[in-house]
């Protein structure tokens, strides 16, 4: 198993991740990070000795700030699809994002945000800092992702909508199909 400090060398010596980072890093958003299947997909491919990033994987992009309108984000995410089409772009601001999962009262920044995502291994996170270093946030650490296990956060189990909108999204994934070592928890 890799440590933390070995997931970051390996995400600063990919040319594809440092790129997409730095134009992230650029758009100087509010509470900015790269996460999700970004992250979490590049660690499971490294550790199944495939090519860390993944063409076919979405650049999930997050950002926190209440003066930026819905309509605003798909702009910025448009711009991103014209300029680096390359890349497959999403562009959430976080401040509206509680509106889709169920019963959720509304952020309070991004990590809270990661920290509500429906599963574990998703709820992760990384960002270039202005000294050039990485920083991640894994609310649950890391162990699920060096697992391949995939469970759901505390903020999904708690609710039967969410659990719910959990195990049809699981299924909708098929993440096995790419992933054969994956554990599944199903509720």
């Amino acid at each position: 198993m890799l440590s933390e400090k070995e997931i970051l060398h390996a995400f600063s010596s990919d040319r594809d991740m440092m790129t997409i980072l730095q134009i992230i890093y650029d758009l100087k958003l509010k509470d900015s990070w790269l996460c999700a299947g970004s992250v979490r997909n590049f660690i499971w491919n490294i550790l199944s000795d495939k090519p860390g990033f993944d063409t076919e994987t979405d650049v999930d992009v997050i950002f926190f700030d209440p003066d930026v309108s819905y309509e605003e984000t798909l702009n910025i995410e448009n711009r991103l699809k014209r300029e680096f089409p390359h890349y497959h772009w999403e562009v959430k601001n976080q401040v509206y994002m509680h509106l889709h999962s169920p019963n959720t009262h509304p952020y309070t920044s991004s990590q809270d945000a990661m920290s509500k995502y429906p599963e574990r291994c998703t709820a992760v996170g990384l960002r270039l800092l202005e000294n050039g270093q990485l920083e991640l946030f894994a609310p649950y650490g890391l162990d699920d992702i060096f697992h391949f296990y995939v469970q759901p956060t505390p903020h999904f189990l708690e609710d039967i909508s969410r659990r719910q909108l959990y195990n049809k999204r699981i299924q909708k994934k098929e993440w096995q199909k790419k992933w054969s070592k994956l554990q599944i928890e199903f509720l």
